[in-house]
């Protein structure tokens, strides 16, 4: 049979895409790449935390995997929204990329310590890390795909672009990384790195066996689990500044999960370590130390300041 994958039409994304389709036709399936526009990338005149709505980037996915037009939706793990509708569910997720933040820049000897740049970025945890580790700097909205970002840079709209690695690496372009930032400072946002791959709860079971082996990373797999469950306890989605990081070592999961104010003033960080079989009650229980630990009130906060 013929796997329909629905996708995001960017470049990035078409790239995933056909990276699972790859996977999925040396497992003896024949693909069939169905391309959409989210409504994330028909507004470009917002920023995602103004635009309100949940799932920005997978509504229009979903709704054809409902109507059986697809069978896979093909999406950047970190997404998907941290509640996910219960007639469809997250079949697997690829094996992750390296997780860090990265900083583009078309000059080579550009520097983070330089007073009054401007770093361009749509992500509103990182605008809040930046504001913290780098008070000196000034952040600026910078929405679009990732050519369209670079573009702005060679205009002159920042100095320079703080991206996840992994979408700089698939496409090629780093070259262009100036700076890595450190994990344990930029803690990344929930399923950085990795692809998710989510289909209708009614596909055939045999088949959701088959496509889950063909695409499943395990270690991955458990990982983000602890990640999202992390995210549905702090009830947070990609405009909300929290951040979870999860590894996988000897059977044990180790958990790096917080929240940060707008003004990046206020930083509420917890890690737990937990067996691998545990990692949803993990994710659970360091969300609920950083929310009594004064998550609550920078939650309340922030949604106040958005009115």
């Amino acid at each position: 049979m013929t796997i329909r994958l629905a996708t995001r039409a960017s470049r990035l994304a078409m790239w995933q895409t056909e990276h699972v389709a790859s996977l999925l036709q040396k497992a003896g399936f024949a693909t069939k790449i169905v391309p959409m526009q989210t409504t994330g990338d028909a507004i470009q005149d917002r920023s995602l935390a103004k635009i309100g709505a949940k799932g920005v980037f997978t509504e229009e996915l979903e709704v054809s995997l409902r109507r059986g037009e697809t069978h896979l939706a093909v999406h950047s793990a970190k997404d998907v929204q941290s509640t996910i509708p219960a007639d469809l569910e997250l079949l697997a997720f690829l094996e992750r990329e390296q997780v860090n933040d990265v900083v583009l820049s078309f000059n080579e000897a550009f520097s983070l310590d330089k007073p009054g740049i401007v770093l361009g970025t749509s992500s509103t945890r990182r605008k809040a890390q930046l504001r913290r580790f780098y008070p000196e700097a000034s952040t600026a909205e910078a929405r679009g795909n990732l050519q369209t970002r670079l573009r702005k840079l060679e205009e002159g709209q920042f100095d320079a672009l703080v991206l996840a690695y992994a979408g700089v690496h698939r496409m090629g372009y780093h070259h262009l990384v100036r700076a890595t930032l450190p994990t344990h400072r930029f803690v990344p946002a929930t399923g950085q790195g990795s692809i998710a791959i989510e289909c209708a709860a009614s596909l055939d079971e045999g088949l959701k066996a088959q496509l889950k082996a063909a695409l499943d990373h395990p270690e991955t797999h458990t990982c983000l689990l602890a990640e999202r469950s992390f995210l549905h306890t702090m009830e947070g989605g990609c405009s909300i500044p929290s951040f979870a990081l999860a590894t996988l070592a000897g059977g044990v999961v180790r958990l790096h999960g917080g929240l940060i104010s707008l003004s990046g003033e206020e930083y509420v960080e917890e890690i737990q370590e937990a067996p691998a079989a545990d990692v949803l009650a993990l994710g659970i229980a360091v969300a609920d130390s950083v929310l009594n630990r004064g998550g609550r009130e920078i939650l309340a906060s922030i949604r106040q300041h958005r009115g």
